[in-house]
């Protein structure tokens, strides 16, 4: 397969084109965000869903950091240096000159309103992260917007949830809100609000079964079996704020 040395215009064609590349060389980067999203979701296309996407997003191995820039720097990507030298362990930035757009790279763990580990969630038959990855990249963000709500969406309407990676493993995101009081308060309160948000949506025939499937996620969620630190943490609920902001968090 030979693959286009200058990237896409098309943000979901472009994310396309990196993880097919990144597939081919065995390289353990993954497309996550919004463009993973349109890549697994046909609503996200619909009249309803559909939205604009600007950059693309990535999650890899720090321990292939070079294997990542060189996959990139050969699809047309130039690195930025300055940053790379001082958040290379963790984060990795790049320029797409042609379309003046960037790609950022997170190494083993997402840390935005939440850290996520994710060194044991890439999938090595799949250009992205898996689908309750996916959901759980929209669900920890505090200060959702409506591109974040209209990705919760496509995802609940479009997959099922399983016990399995298969569709939205439920059984996966449980254990982590289970593990984690901040996490299960995030995402509990963030898929209530899509829910409120899907009803508010005109010409959207899905509120109701975003609400079954929001109401399920609650409960399941709820009765998992919550660790030591989970309970600790619980007894301070919502006095101490239990997340951090995107931009505190790099």
């Amino acid at each position: 397969m030979t693959l286009a040395t200058v990237p896409a215009g098309s943000p979901v064609e472009e994310g396309r084109r990196i993880g097919a590349a990144a597939l081919a060389a065995g390289v353990d980067v993954r497309l996550t965000g919004g463009v993973a999203v349109a890549l697994h979701c046909p609503s996200a296309a619909s009249a309803t869903l559909a939205r604009a996407y600007a950059d693309v997003d990535l999650v890899g191995r720090s321990k292939q950091s070079g294997r990542i820039v060189e996959l990139l720097s050969g699809l047309g990507y130039a690195p930025d240096e300055s940053f790379n030298a001082v958040h290379g362990s963790s984060r990795l930035f790049f320029w797409d000159t042609t379309n003046e757009r960037q790609v950022d790279v997170f190494l083993d763990e997402v840390q935005m309103c939440h850290r996520i580990d994710l060194r044991e969630r890439l999938p090595t038959d799949s250009p992205t992260l898996f689908l309750a990855d996916l959901l759980l990249m929209k669900l920890q963000i505090v200060e959702t917007n409506n591109k974040d709500y209209l990705d919760i969406l496509a995802l609940l309407g479009d997959h099922p949830f399983t016990d399995d990676d298969r569709g939205i493993n439920l059984a996966y995101l449980a254990g982590l809100a289970g593990d984690d009081w901040g996490i299960w308060r995030t995402t509990t309160l963030v898929a209530e609000r899509a829910a409120d948000y899907a009803a508010t949506l005109n010409n959207y025939d899905g509120a109701e079964a975003i609400r079954e499937k929001v109401t399920r996620y609650v409960q399941v969620v709820g009765e998992a079996a919550k660790s030591y630190r989970w309970k600790l943490r619980a007894k301070v609920g919502e006095r101490k704020r239990w997340y951090e902001l995107p931009e505190e968090s790099h």
